[in-house]
């Protein structure tokens, strides 16, 4: 039998969970995901910070902590999800020294209700970065026309970057721009290149949910736009890393940003739970899945070696196809940009009320009579008092 996540390592394709808890790391679970299934990152957000919190065993101790020290509900929200995060780092820290710092690396998001306020985002991230406080962070930040803005800044302040949510080429060749300029700062700014690495989180399979329910039910195009979309993704990767600007950037000891495949579990279950994985394997890519899809192709995947370079032809006839088909890409990609960033809103809303309840919880049972109940959720400021530290 073949190892298909090592396959796929061999192939250039990091393999990086698509999920965080805190019973994860305390049970090892995490380490010995590293250890058997080829995993060199993590990434996380606000769905799955929300449903890991739900169980609140897990957190008990650090909630009544902050209860007891009266701490606002959004720096809680930070002081958990941060701790986390800073664990997971620690425990991929060998796979960051062994990369030079390629892999390894474990990513938080800014809270999405700033997305369209890149002064806002730039701040969350600085704070979110001195908070985790480990070199193998990545800050997630959604890649919307006010993101791109903070995407450039946060770069350029030598912090490494997730651009997360894309859907369009043409929003993926601006992310690339932003992160080219983003660069350029830094380097003016006296970072040093090498420190700083980022990924661009294309999304896949939520392009055939929403294209398939345009589709007639009989139609062959059904579940062909996703892979399609992607693979030009990477065409056009390609070509940006292949510029003069880019060129310039690597002497100085820049890494590229490598292209991330997420959104890779399978929504329609007539489909192969492997597709999205097998289906995009190309040198210097990460797939980032949740652990069913890993799991499943560590069973049953089949890794057939680069899938994307040399389909081009064949991806750009998919997306033609599905114009002469009445299919308009511009307003797909852009209802689910609109749609991925109010489900972000919406975890992140439903994680600032299951942390509010808990410290009430909390702070009924260790709190005087007259002690103030900790409120408030808007984005703030780091401080040493909600570290943790």
């Amino acid at each position: 039998m073949t190892d298909a996540l090592k396959d796929l390592s061999a192939a250039g394709v990091a393999v990086w969970l698509d999920d965080l808890s805190r019973s994860r790391l305390q049970s090892g679970d995490l380490q010995e995901l590293v250890d058997t299934r080829s995993v060199v990152g993590v990434t996380t957000n606000p769905s799955i910070f929300q449903a890991a919190l739900s169980d609140g065993a897990a957190y008990d101790e650090q909630v009544r902590d902050l209860a007891l020290r009266g701490t606002d509900v959004g720096e809680a929200v930070r002081a958990l999800t941060t701790y986390d995060v800073r664990w997971a780092c620690d425990v991929l820290r060998p796979q960051y020294d062994a990369s030079s710092g390629v892999d390894g690396r474990v990513s938080i998001e800014v809270d999405p209700r700033i997305s369209h306020d890149a002064d806002r985002t730039v701040a969350e991230a600085k704070a979110l970065w001195w908070l985790v406080d480990r070199p193998n962070l990545y800050i997630k930040i959604p890649a919307t026309l006010e993101g791109l803005e903070a995407i450039t800044r946060t770069l350029a302040a030598g912090i490494s970057v997730n651009v997360t949510l894309i859907f369009s080429l043409q929003r993926y060749d601006a992310v690339m721009d932003a992160f080219f300029a983003g660069l350029e700062q830094a380097k003016e700014n006296g970072h040093d290149l090498t420190d700083i690495g980022s990924v661009a989180s294309f999304f896949v399979s939520r392009v055939d949910t929403e294209i398939d329910k345009r589709l007639g039910a009989d139609s062959p195009l059904r579940s062909k736009a996703a892979v399609a979309n992607a693979r030009l993704a990477y065409q056009h990767y390609e070509k940006a890393f292949a510029r003069d600007r880019w060129k310039a950037l690597e002497q100085a000891g820049a890494k590229p940003q490598r292209p991330l495949w997420a959104s890779t579990g399978v929504k329609d279950p007539k489909l192969d739970d492997t597709l999205y994985v097998v289906e995009l394997v190309a040198p210097g890519t990460v797939n980032t899945m949740p652990e069913k899809t890993m799991q499943a192709t560590f069973d049953h995947g089949t890794v057939r070696g680069d899938t994307v370079t040399g389909s081009y032809a064949e991806a750009q006839q998919v997306l033609d196809d599905l114009k002469a088909a009445g299919i308009d890409y511009d307003d797909v990609v852009q209802q689910l940009e609109v749609e991925g960033l109010a489900k972000f809103e919406g975890a992140w809303g439903e994680l600032i009320e299951s942390v509010t309840d808990q410290l009430e919880k909390a702070g009924a049972d260790v709190m005087p009579a007259g002690a103030t109940k900790p409120a408030g959720d808007g984005p703030a400021a780091a401080s040493p008092d909600a570290s943790g530290r």
